[in-house]
Formats: structure tokens, C-alpha cells, sequence
């Protein structure tokens, strides 16, 4: 967690044992279940606008309505490092029975190393701090991979994902590829990989992500240049698991993605 969502968390916690309330009493006062707060309070999901909101609604007298509190305004400040629409996709993320990942351009975010998840955020002109927020953001994403409620994933990159190199930094891809392979090998981890034998194909428009709930129900994350966009309409799903169905057609099988993934790597060595 980085000092940026640790101080809030920390303040938040505070706040609770100053006012000498349980999780699932303090829950309770602002309409969350115990298990919600815990989980903010030790970092397993980030605290959301709601949440601040319902806090400061509560627990700070000078809340102005709609606009909130004090930790309205921390999070304010903190969206200035790490967006709100990311903090609400990672409550979606966290939440998730299968993640389905599609990425023509890089290794998927839950599967990063840290020496490649800054070499892809090195070009955001981010300060040393935001830089620290969000490569710490990233790789506690990671931890849904390896918690005890394992999450079914499926990753699709484009082949270029696997040789674009990292200029000036030729030790990153072999280090990026092994721990690809390392993850595509567990259970509940597919990484597929699509050559370029599918010539010009629906998903080299841009990358998308399918997060399946625990009532089936199906939330969408799209990504743009300038943010990324949070989708759940009926029609954008239709069309994006259709998209889905015809990149992974154009994939390699698990065994021949792993294959690939390895003969690249010793490509990069």
C-alpha cells in the first residue's frame, strides 16, 4: 500500500477505535458490512468516494451534504495521483470470480513485474511520489492472484506484447517473460497468446477487461488515451464478449501460448 492510501486508511481506522466501535459496529453506522471496512482497513480494496462519503455523513459534524467531509477531501487530493475510476474498477477487481484480459500492447497489469510496471508508467511525466503511488497500486492488485479466494484468469496478448522492448533496460523482458510463464502455469491463470498469423484482428483496437461477479453479473473496463472507462450497459457487454469470443478464437492454445511465451524469453536472453 503506498504512504498516500495508507495515511487515509490509517486516519480511517483511527477514527473507528477513537470512537471505540467494532468493524462491524462502525459498518453498521455507515450502511457497510464488517467485512467491507476490514477489508479497507488493511488494504484489500481502496476506500471509494462512497465510502468517504458515508463516513464523513456520519462521523464528521462538519459535513456539507453532498460535497462531504474531511475524508471527501482526502480522497479529492488522492485522485489527483491515483484517478477514481481506477479506485472503483479495483472495487470491481477485488470482487471478481473470473477476470478476462485482453491486451495488444502490454502485459496485463495483474501480471507485471515492478521493473515493467515502471518502465510503462515511466512516460506519464507522474512525480517521484505518483510514480511510487501507482507502481504500489499495481502490484497489490497482484495480490488476487495468490489470496485464498483464487480468481479465475484469463489473459490474450497480441505477440507484440512479448517483443516490444524496453529501450535502454534489456534486463526487464527476460525478467517480464519469466514470470509470465511462472504465472501461466498455475491452475486458475491462463496467459493465451495470439500470433501474427491472425493478420489484422477485431482486438488490436484496444484492450478491455471482463470482470464476472458473484451474481454473474458482468462489469467492463475499457482503456482510452486520455483515462479509462468503467462499462456495464447491456449492448457495450454484448459487444465486447463478442469481441472476446472471436480474439480468444484467434489464440493459441494454453499449452502452445506457454511454448511461445518460454522460446521468446530465450530469445530476450
Amino acid at each position: 500500500m503506498s504512504s498516500v492510501i495508507g495515511y487515509v486508511v490509517s486516519e480511517l481506522r483511527l477514527l473507528r477505535t477513537q470512537l471505540a466501535l467494532s468493524q462491524e459496529d462502525f459498518g453498521r453506522t455507515i450502511g457497510y458490512s464488517a467485512s467491507h471496512v476490514s477489508s479497507v482497513e488493511t488494504g484489500g480494496r481502496p476506500p471509494t468516494t462512497e465510502y468517504a462519503l458515508a463516513v464523513d455523513r456520519t462521523h464528521d459534524p462538519l459535513c456539507d451534504g453532498g460535497k462531504g467531509g474531511r475524508f471527501t477531501r482526502m480522497l479529492r487530493e488522492l485522485s489527483k495521483v491515483d484517478p477514481e475510476w481506477l479506485r472503483e474498477w479495483i472495487e470491481w477487481e477485488q470482487e471478481a470470480t473470473l477476470l478476462r484480459w485482453y491486451e495488444p500492447a502490454w502485459v496485463p497489469g495483474l501480471l507485471q513485474t515492478e521493473a515493467y510496471a515502471r518502465a510503462t508508467l515511466a512516460h506519464n511525466l507522474l512525480t517521484t511520489d505518483q510514480m511510487e503511488q501507482r507502481v504500489a497500486s499495481r502490484l497489490g492488485r497482484q495480490a488476487i492472484l495468490a489470496s485464498d479466494r483464487l480468481v479465475q484468469f484469463v489473459a490474450v496478448i497480441d505477440i507484440m506484447v512479448l517483443r516490444r522492448p524496453v529501450v535502454g533496460r534489456p534486463d526487464v523482458m527476460p525478467e517480464q517473460l519469466a514470470h509470465l510463464a511462472k504465472m501461466g502455469e498455475l491452475p486458475h491463470v491462463q496467459v493465451l497468446v495470439v500470433t501474427e498469423d491472425a493478420g489484422l484482428y477485431p482486438g488490436l483496437q484496444g484492450g478491455f477487461i471482463l470482470a464476472t461477479q458473484a451474481d454473474g453479473s458482468v462489469i467492463a473496463h475499457l482503456d482510452h488515451q486520455a483515462r479509462a472507462q468503467i462499462v456495464n450497459g447491456a449492448d457495450d457487454l454484448a459487444t465486447l464478449h463478442g469481441t472476446w469470443e472471436t480474439i480468444r478464437g484467434e489464440a493459441l492454445s494454453r499449452r502452445q501460448s506457454l511454448e511461445m511465451i518460454k522460446e521468446v524469453a530465450q530469445k530476450w536472453t
